[in-house]
């Protein structure tokens, strides 16, 4: 699957109406089944609120009856005690309830990112460009929450709210039987329009979502690329920028709130013509002694306590609908699968690998297919030797380096490794011998020492301080303030450009990988570093199968072979001197390169 067509599968996926049923049971058999024991327990709680909670409205009618109007004085004692033993039941299964919920509604988010993790570190390179990081960033804070709310929101409702409320139905019902069916005669008239509101919240709620995602990931390019801000005075189109998009996600927000609060008058409305209508004809009943002041009591106490959960229950539907908009975007990003799939018969590459690495035919485009980044592409890199690859920028060169390790896959064509195809390879056999140092260099927000020993977590404290020596690394990082131990800070922005390119050679000397991609590996040093890195690679790279890119040409002239990349076809191929030899288009960059750097040098000497 190529890069568009994943993008374009994931936006449909994300963007079409799932029905409500659909999603609540896969909320069900992907987080909820794990965890029934704790359900049980917590729906025991529940009953258990809930059966107290209709026994203190029951409890009225001997209150009234019994010790109000009768004055019945050895009742005093027994209904007192009574009281208070409902509601300390009532009070400790209120407690268990909640922790229980709490419980399940955390283990959902925390199961849910790392399984959403998991599933992101898995994707090919193709799913993370079409994709901003601060809206998969977006899917583990702001989606996954909203689904833990909705499932305990949901569950507290169907559980204690609808358990309490068919509790004090049947209290109501056993008091009067004509009083609760007036009592409960207007509400089903609410059910539409809640409903209704309900299905307009989740539109809403999936929008803002969508927003905030966006919102995270300008928040995310913005902080990350300050120097440019600042150096380019763009401090004001940036806030403006994000003033523009919270001022969206406000107008979204506050609409969310006020189709949420539209249940309120609805629900108050009819509530208040329910009980109305209640006093009315009970209190009629009750002038005339065709109903006693205790079950009338009784029966009013019942219907004032079914009035909350009621409204809780109404306003279920948009809080369960907010959670569902969540839980289609996360389990639309679940269901994306990676473009690049280890094939089910894959095997190991065989071991010790040599190193042959060979390129048949290979066609690659990013997406488009009219136009390709390689074109036919033949190549063969004998093991233990070293290959350059030169050219122009945007020609291919680093489009090869990515699909050797399958970082894209071909569209046509063949790569192998010791005669195996790379697809027929598995993933852990095909990392484990490849080592990668690009001009992109990436430092984690770690010590030194956890940096260079990435690749090889059991690396031996020598095994660390020797590749650092060899990478010309070790004078600067002794020189740090806690050698080893130092952070090197979000990206290594705490090192120069120079040492943490050190680092990243410093790991794949580390690594001991039998095929090393060099992607401008030097770019970002000076002359005096270059020199040791140079060196360290020279060395490195000995009976190791090595292709490199580079970006001053005087450092692969003693590259086995020369391949000259231009507009994703090779155009030369031969060593430094049969090039040169050839006055084509490699004498003619490195004729151009030597006099911009031989003027260099002659400008910096006159400084």
């Amino acid at each position: 699957m190529g890069r568009k067509a994943l993008e374009n599968n994931y936006e449909i996926e994300t963007h079409q109406h799932v029905p409500t049923g659909l999603l609540i049971k896969r909320l069900v058999r992907d987080n909820l089944r794990h965890y029934w024991p704790q359900l049980t327990l917590a729906l025991f709680c529940m009953a258990i609120v809930s059966a107290t909670t209709a026994l203190s409205a029951y409890l009225m009618e001997p209150i009234v009856n019994d010790v109000f109007i009768a004055k019945n004085e050895d009742m005093l004692f027994w209904v007192s005690g009574a009281v208070l033993v409902t509601f300390i039941a009532k009070g400790f299964a209120s407690y268990g309830q909640s922790v229980l919920m709490a419980f399940v509604g955390l283990r959902i988010v925390a199961d849910n990112q790392t399984r959403l993790y998991r599933h992101l570190i898995s994707m090919d390179l193709g799913f993370f460009h079409s994709i901003s990081s601060g809206r998969l960033v977006s899917r583990f804070l702001i989606d996954v929450n909203h689904m833990r709310v909705a499932v305990s929101n949901a569950l507290t409702g169907f559980g204690k709210d609808l358990m309490s409320l068919i509790a004090l139905v049947a209290v109501m019902f056993i008091q009067d039987w004509e009083l609760a069916a007036i009592a409960f005669f207007v509400f089903p008239v609410a059910i539409y329009p809640i409903v209704r509101l309900g299905r307009r919240t989740r539109k809403v709620t999936a929008n803002t979502q969508e927003e905030m995602g966006l919102f995270t990931a300008i928040l995310d390019q913005s902080f990350q690329g300050i120097r440019v801000v600042k150096a380019y005075g763009m401090e004001a189109y940036e806030t403006s920028r994000v003033s523009v998009l919270v001022e969206r996600i406000f107008k979204l927000t506050i609409k969310s709130a006020r189709i949420r609060a539209a249940s309120s008058p609805i629900m108050e409305t009819l509530g208040g013509i329910a009980v109305a209508i209640v006093i009315m004809y009970g209190g009629y009943r009750v002038i005339h002694d065709n109903l006693d002041p205790g079950s009338f009591f009784s029966f009013i106490t019942a219907l004032l306590l079914a009035y909350e959960p009621m409204k809780r229950l109404a306003n279920l539907n948009a809080s369960l609908q907010e959670g569902l908009a969540g839980a289609q975007r996360l389990f639309a990003l679940l269901d994306t699968e990676s473009g690049i799939q280890e094939r089910p018969a894959a095997k190991a590459l065989s071991v010790p690998v040599a190193g042959t690495i060979k390129l048949d035919q290979v066609r690659f485009s990013y997406g488009s297919e009219d136009q390709p980044a390689l074109k036919q592409i033949d190549m063969h890199i004998a093991a233990g030797k070293t290959v350059a690859l030169v050219g122009p920028s945007g020609a291919g060169k680093s489009t090869i380096l990515n699909l050797i390790p399958r970082f894209h896959d071909v569209d046509e064509g063949t790569i192998t490794i010791d005669g195996m195809d790379v697809r027929d390879a598995t993933f852990e056999s095909l990392y484990a011998n490849i080592s990668l140092v690009s001009q992109e260099v990436t430092l984690f927000d770690d010590t030194v020492r956890a940096n260079i020993a990435y690749g090889k977590l059991d690396a031996s404290e020598e095994e660390i301080t020797n590749a650092t020596q060899h990478a010309a690394a070790l004078d600067f990082i002794k020189e740090l303030p806690h050698g080893f131990d130092t952070m090197v800070g979000e990206r290594g922005l705490k090192l120069s450009g120079g040492q943490r390119q050190r680092l990243a050679i410093a790991r794949a000397i580390l690594k001991n990988a039998p095929i090393l991609l060099l992607d401008e590996a030097t770019s970002s040093l000076d002359t005096e570093s270059e020199r040791h890195v140079q060196d360290a690679l020279d060395h490195l790279m000995k009976n190791r199968t090595t292709l490199v890119i580079a970006h001053r040409l005087s450092t692969i002239v003693d590259a086995d072979i020369i391949y000259v990349i231009q507009d994703g076809r090779i155009i030369e191929t031969g060593s430094h001197s049969e090039l040169i030899a050839k006055g084509g288009a490699y004498d003619k960059l490195y004729a151009l390169q030597f006099a911009a750097e031989a003027e260099d040098s002659i400008s910096t000497e006159k400084g």
